[in-house]
């Protein structure tokens, strides 16, 4: 009923929502004469701010039209690859760009919002690089019969996009950033120990819980507070009717932004509260930021409930991959069958979601690779969302990133 009586909740608020919006056109007019005023500011504000907390949002564009390359202005069209139910390969295709740069799948986080959460790390990657990223599907519209998603079938898709990526006879190089760590890990282990000709030239892991026991922070402590019991019966419901995915079962994308906004609350009222005060300024710019921010950050997807369910036991609560007993489909992983595939961590000094060590850990993993193919790296004064985007990500990760990317490029074969 959880999953109703929000949806009941957004409909009921629609007329309100509306007049809110009517009311704040009217005073914003160029034709209303107390337009300038501060009571019709303030009132104007607060529709506004009504608005915003009760519409709902959906998924954003990457919008990123052109890269530059050289001084040179190239266009960029979006193309979808390949394609299963759950996700699609979204290649940012060059117009008339160079040939031959690397080729880069990122692999975005499905933990609750939508890829282009990491629009600032395929930014910075495209003037250098082939990029490809996971443009995962939300759960609420994928119908049932299109089967279930969980870790392993998570895990297949990488596999797949990695063969997919390799069929012009380069090894592509993989970007996981965060939760897809330990499926990215998985996959390239399967893919090593198969000897299969399209496993990753590299991979590159940031912030990714592969050991949530080193340093363990706030969602390490949520998911293992609890049996799995808890979660099962308390935060999995079935998406409502008239959606595509009636009746499948998941762990909504409300409840994982309610846990995402209580880790930092002070932060987001802090936040908002300065956005009110700027739209009464009418200091546009500011506002126009706090928009952008959280139009990407209020933006959520469902989650498959075997997916949601095996994260929390598989990757917190049991650390499988951590301690050699990581099982896909009656198959033990075994990470030390890497030999071949460079390997880089990356984390953040303050990073308070993934703390130090756990995306490290990686290395304890893999004892077969050779030295000169792996890479560890702590950036300084960021968090977790400053690993992979803001200014330190432009200057000092990426171009760490490209460098590693490039020395460990190898042909299929």
């Amino acid at each position: 009923m959880l999953y109703h009586a929000y949806e009941f909740t957004h409909a009921a608020i629609g007329p309100m929502r509306q007049a809110a919006r009517m009311g704040q056109d009217m005073l914003t007019s160029p034709f209303n004469p107390a337009a300038g005023t501060y009571q019709a500011r303030a009132t104007a504000a607060a529709f506004e701010m009504f608005i915003n907390a009760t519409r709902r949002y959906g998924k954003p564009s990457f919008d990123l039209p052109t890269t530059e390359i050289d001084g040179a202005t190239i266009a960029i069209e979006e193309e979808v690859v390949w394609s299963k139910p759950f996700c699609q390969l979204l290649h940012f295709k060059k117009v008339d760009g160079p040939k031959g740069q690397p080729k880069v799948l990122i692999v975005a986080p499905m933990s609750g919002h939508f890829a282009t959460l990491l629009r600032g790390t395929v930014k910075q990657m495209l003037p250098g690089h082939d990029v490809y990223i996971t443009d995962w599907v939300d759960a609420r519209d994928v119908p049932l019969s299109d089967g279930r998603f969980d870790l392993d079938d998570y895990s297949d898709y990488v596999v797949e996009m990695c063969e997919h990526l390799a069929l012009d006879g380069e090894r592509p190089a993989v970007l996981a950033v965060c939760q897809p760590g330990v499926p990215v890990l998985v996959a390239a282990s399967l893919m090593a120990e198969d000897n299969n000709p399209a496993r990753p030239a590299s991979i590159t892991l940031m912030g990714s819980p592969i050991d949530v026991s080193c340093n363990p922070k706030q969602p390490n402590e949520l998911a293992t507070n609890r049996p799995l019991s808890w979660f099962e019966n308390n935060v999995v419901v079935s998406v409502p009717w008239p959606n595509k995915g009636f009746l499948r079962r998941v762990y909504p994308g409300f409840l994982q932004l309610s846990g995402f906004m209580s880790m930092n609350l002070d932060r987001h009222v802090d936040a908002h509260v300065r956005q009110f005060q700027d739209l009464i300024k009418g200091d546009g710019d500011s506002a126009e930021q706090h928009r952008t921010f959280y139009d990407e950050y209020l933006a959520v997807m469902d989650l498959t409930k075997e997916f949601y369910l095996q994260t929390i036991e598989r990757v917190f609560q049991k650390r499988l991959l951590a301690i050699g007993k990581y099982i896909y489909r009656d198959r033990r992983v075994d990470p030390s069958k890497i030999t071949d595939i460079a390997l880089m961590t990356i984390e953040g000094e303050k990073d308070d979601i993934t703390g130090l060590g756990q995306t490290e850990a990686a290395h304890r993993l893999t004892p077969a690779l050779p030295d000169e193919k792996r890479v560890h790296f702590v950036q300084e004064k960021v968090g977790h969302y400053g690993v992979f985007n803001g200014s330190r990500w432009r200057s000092s990760i990426q171009p760490r990133v490209a460098e590693f990317v490039e020395k460990h490029r190898v042909r299929v074969g």
